[in-house]
Order: structure tokens, then C-alpha cells, then sequence
């Protein structure tokens, strides 16, 4: 009884990683997902970019707006993809630390720092990338309120300059 007693110990050791194998596995596909749409992005605002700056009355605020989205857009996919290089190396450390308890009992408990050493180091990575995607999550915030922004003044400006030019006879071709 107390060797199936010392089994289901062991068993359960390796599988407490497992809780943030799938966060992280959640995480990645997630994070994946956000990298997969700011590369779009940047696809998209790359085209715009050429196409306003081949034109003969280039539209230099929106040229500045693009060029500027661009810029962020290219800092969010830096910062996903470093958060996502670190999760799949927590994933790693997480299911290296399931592995080592295991080996751990094997024989005999002698190295059981390195279970801990692994599974500290897999948090601590879990952390930084959280970190990461906090970050990316406040680049996306303010790219798309100053986005807002120039779309609003744009509103104002063409609301103002139908206000003035109310009771102007249009000139029709």
C-alpha cells in the first residue's frame, strides 16, 4: 500500500504543472492570433502608406497618421513575438519540469532542486511575457485612440466647412 501510496504522490506532482502547460497553450494560441493581426495590419497600412504617397496631392496628416500606425503596429509585433518566443519557452520548462519529477522519484530524490529550479523559472517567464502582452495591449490601446483622434478632427473639420459654406450656391458642372 504505501509503494501505490508513493505512485500516486509522484503522479500527482506531474501533473500540477500541467494547470500552466495549458495556460500557456492558451496563451500562445491567443498571443499567435494577435501576432497573425498586427502583421495584417502592417500589411495594410503599408499599402495605404504607398498608395497616398504616389498621389500628386498627398494628404501629408494622413501620410504622418499611417506612417505613424506603421511604426506602432511594427513595436506591438516586436513585442508579440517576444512574448511569444517566452511562452513557448515556459511550455517547455513547465512540461521539462513534469518530466524531472518524475525522474526525480526514479532515483531516488536526490536532485529534487531541479524540478523547483525549472518550474521557478517557467513561472517567472509566464510573468515576463504577461508583462509583454500587457504592454502590447497599451500599444494597441493608444494607436487606435490617436486613430480616433485624427478621425474626429477630420469629422470637425468637414462639419465646420459645411456649416460655412451652408447657403453657397454649388458649383455644378
Amino acid at each position: 500500500m504505501n509503494e501505490l501510496s508513493s505512485t500516486l504522490t509522484i503522479l500527482s506532482a506531474m501533473v500540477t504543472p500541467v494547470a500552466l502547460i495549458l495556460a500557456s497553450g492558451q496563451l500562445i494560441l491567443t498571443t499567435s492570433q494577435r501576432l497573425s493581426r498586427v502583421i495584417e495590419r502592417c500589411r495594410k497600412l503599408s499599402k495605404e502608406l504607398e498608395d497616398i504617397s504616389t498621389q500628386p496631392n498627398t494628404d501629408t496628416e494622413r501620410q504622418h497618421l499611417l506612417f505613424d500606425q506603421l511604426g506602432r503596429a511594427v513595436r506591438r509585433s516586436r513585442l508579440l513575438q517576444s512574448a511569444l518566443a517566452t511562452l513557448y519557452i515556459s511550455l517547455s520548462l513547465f512540461v521539462a519540469t513534469s518530466i524531472s519529477l518524475a525522474l526525480v522519484a526514479v532515483t531516488g530524490f536526490a536532485y529534487a532542486w531541479v524540478p523547483i529550479a525549472l518550474g521557478l523559472v517557467g513561472a517567472g517567464l509566464l510573468f515576463f511575457s504577461s508583462i509583454a502582452l500587457i504592454l502590447e495591449s497599451r500599444a494597441a490601446l493608444n494607436a487606435v485612440r490617436l486613430e480616433m483622434r485624427f478621425a474626429l478632427q477630420i469629422g470637425e473639420r468637414l462639419a465646420s466647412d459645411g456649416i460655412t459654406n451652408r447657403g453657397q450656391p454649388k458649383n455644378e458642372i
